[in-house]
């Protein structure tokens, strides 16, 4: 499903506009769909709209008055104003104030100045009554707002939208939290939250229920935000098809979807053999981290690669060999502190480069000069895709010019801690916009991105997925070296880079689901999400389970 962002929004309303449908249109088209919505949920009939001064208000207006004429009891509090637009001020025009009990719950500018100049005369010349006075009315004003809210059975906000940006209102704020044990809906996207980012506000609608008007917009897709969001619905609100052209030229970012990796997934035939389907080679693990190197080849393996090869450190091989009994082993040297050396094992690493058709390399394998070096070679030796994860990638951050040397595809699946040392900077700095994050990185590096986390986003230098699937039971040690083997799995076989990092995530969010009903989030373990892959390649293939 593609995703977009605000400002591309914006656009489409405008191009639509100019494909002959007006934006009074349009207004009428999404009021009523949320009406419809409404309607359907059947969640009761005492209903409140939060409307502020913009179109988002304006759909609250048509949706109230559609409502009204249904049955419902209905109020329409107006928190920041008089309709500020003229589309608003049309939609509100047409409300049936006889039937509709509207509520002005704002300071009015001549309160505000009149407030500030009590303030400054009780300063000056201690005249207290009449601020006092004035506090009374102004109590009074947000005590009839609160009543409405606390008597609803359904609160919808329609006060932002997708405009918003900065800080909540604290008497806005105050009047969300009212609504707190009722039904919530959220106009296009909860008041608080950046659309665009995926970031919130303290105080942020925290929605049941979110339709998003013509597309889900990109930060829906991302935490904090998407926990806000409730179940998002997709409402058509009558772009027409030639308007939408207009994105066809644009970055796209679409969500991953079961539908497209069905339709992606390679046929077995009954006359192949495990030549047809690749040789990954898996440079992996430590004396302190074995458990690395046999999660990744374990999920490896589990996803259909012909032949997985084992490097690792001896102790390493050893539990490779007793959980893995298919994989090839290949011992290599290692320190005083159980960490891979450079000089003695690079020669017998290179020659089987020439014979992988994936190389995946970085879990658990440590940070030392040695395995840098180890790292910076493989990056520059291999003609086959190479998957960097976990320590791989911290060896990069070490010198990022690393990845100017490459001579083929590299996938790089850094959680936020890993992504923040890569651009140096903070994880805050990333989690604040981790779509933006991941495409610049990509576009920067013409690198393939798994950007991993709650909503992990997957990018190339052009387009990006999002995937939405998975749970909080997958936030183990040892969920990303299974992932690593998933996608190089996938890409031994011969999948794209941009295919096999999104189905990869896909599938493993999805055997993570499985998992989690089975075991529950809290006692779920990666290996658990192993075992439950061949669920997820049958879900993939709709196979009945």
């Amino acid at each position: 499903m593609r995703v977009i962002t605000a400002n591309e929004m914006r656009e489409l309303e405008q191009e639509a506009v100019n494909c002959g449908v007006t934006l009074d249109k349009l207004m009428d088209n999404a009021g009523r769909a949320l009406s419809s919505f409404i309607t359907e949920l059947d969640a009761g009939k005492k209903i409140v709209f939060l409307a502020g001064k913009g179109n988002n208000g304006g759909d609250c207006y048509v949706a109230a008055k559609e409502l009204v004429y249904s049955g419902y009891d209905v109020t329409v509090i107006n928190v920041c104003g008089e309709p500020g637009t003229q589309l608003a001020a049309n939609a509100f025009s047409k409300l049936p104030s006889e039937r509709i009990e509207i509520i002005k719950c704002y300071k009015s500018d001549k309160v505000k100045k009149a407030l500030e100049m009590a303030e400054i005369d009780f300063m000056s010349h201690s005249k207290g009554d009449e601020l006092e006075k004035l506090k009374q009315l102004e109590n009074e004003r947000v005590k009839k707002a609160s009543a409405a809210i606390k008597n609803a059975e359904i609160v919808v906000d329609g006060v932002f939208g997708t405009g918003f940006r900065g800080e909540l209102d604290s008497e806005l704020a105050y009047l969300f939290s009212l609504a707190e044990n009722k039904i919530r809906i959220a106009v296009d996207t909860p008041s608080g939250g950046n659309c665009t980012s995926g970031t919130i506000a303290e105080g942020t609608f925290k929605a049941d229920y979110t339709l998003a008007f013509g597309f889900v917009k990109t930060g829906m897709t991302q935490y904090p935000l998407k926990k806000y969001c409730g179940e998002i619905t997709c409402c058509d609100i009558g772009i027409p098809e030639e308007a939408v052209k207009i994105l066809d030229c644009r970055l796209k970012v679409n969500t991953a979807e079961k539908e497209y990796f069905s339709s992606i997934l390679k046929k077995r035939e009954p006359d192949t053999h495990k030549g047809d389907f690749g040789r990954l080679l898996v440079i992996a693990g430590s004396e302190k981290m074995r458990g690395a190197c046999v999660m990744a080849v374990s999920s490896a393996l589990r996803c259909g690669v012909g032949l997985v090869c084992a490097a690792s450190t001896e102790n390493a091989i050893n539990t490779v060999a007793i959980r893995n009994p298919e994989a090839v082993l290949m011992p290599l040297e290692y320190d005083f502190d159980g960490f891979m050396l450079y000089d003695s094992n690079i020669s017998e690493l290179e020659k089987e480069l020439e014979k992988a058709s994936a190389i995946l390399i970085g879990c658990g394998m440590g940070v030392t000069n040695d395995t840098c070096a180890i790292v910076s070679k493989i990056v520059e030796k291999a003609n086959c895709p190479v998957i960097i994860d976990a320590d791989g990638i911290n060896c990069i951050a070490r010198d990022i010019n690393i990845l100017q040397m490459k001579k083929t595809d590299l996938i790089l699946t850094p959680h936020p801690k890993e992504m923040a040392r890569l651009i140096g900077k903070e994880v805050s700095d990333v989690m604040s916009d981790r779509i933006e994050t991941a495409l610049d990185f990509a576009k920067r590096h013409d690198v393939t991105l798994v950007l991993k986390g709650a909503g992990t986003v997957i990018a190339d230098s052009g387009s990006c997925i999002v995937n939405t699937n998975g749970n909080s039971g997958m936030s183990k040690g040892g969920s990303g070296d299974v992932l690593a083997g998933i996608i190089a799995s996938l890409a031994a076989q011969g999948y794209s880079a941009k295919e096999a990092s999104a189905m990869g995530v896909y599938i493993h969010g999805l055997a993570g689901d499985y998992a989690a009903e089975k075991y529950g989030c809290e006692a779920m373990l990666p290996t658990d999400t192993i075992n439950e892959l061949s669920s997820s390649f049958r879900s993939i293939n709709n196979v009945q389970q």
